[in-house]
């Protein structure tokens, strides 16, 4: 067991984290408003969480101006969907286990 649990990602512990890289996994790239109403964060949650998957090189974050409002997008990176795939994998993996 302690083997499978090995395999787990801590990055992707939290449920907002898994939240943020989930959606990511299955749009190209998502604003900052709309991540935020679909995850139901706050701004400063959304902030903190998206900071820390960027910072492990797993989400890029793009910051520009439409107009004269400022828009911050979020895409994940090939190294960030790799780990993410492996951290479900991982998640299968034990939880298969668990049934045998």
């Amino acid at each position: 067991m302690l083997e499978y649990l090995s395999h787990i990602n801590k990055a992707f512990e939290s449920k907002v984290r898994l939240g943020i890289m989930s959606v990511l996994m299955v749009n190209e790239c998502m604003d900052f408003v709309s991540l935020k109403q679909l995850l139901g964060l706050t701004d400063g949650n959304l902030a903190s969480h998206a900071r820390a998957l960027e910072e492990a090189g797993y989400i890029t974050c793009t910051k520009q101006f439409v107009g004269r409002r400022p828009n911050t997008t979020y895409s994940a990176t090939p190294e960030g969907k790799e780990a993410f795939r492996q951290h479900l994998d991982a998640l299968e993996a034990f939880l298969r286990e668990q049934h045998s």
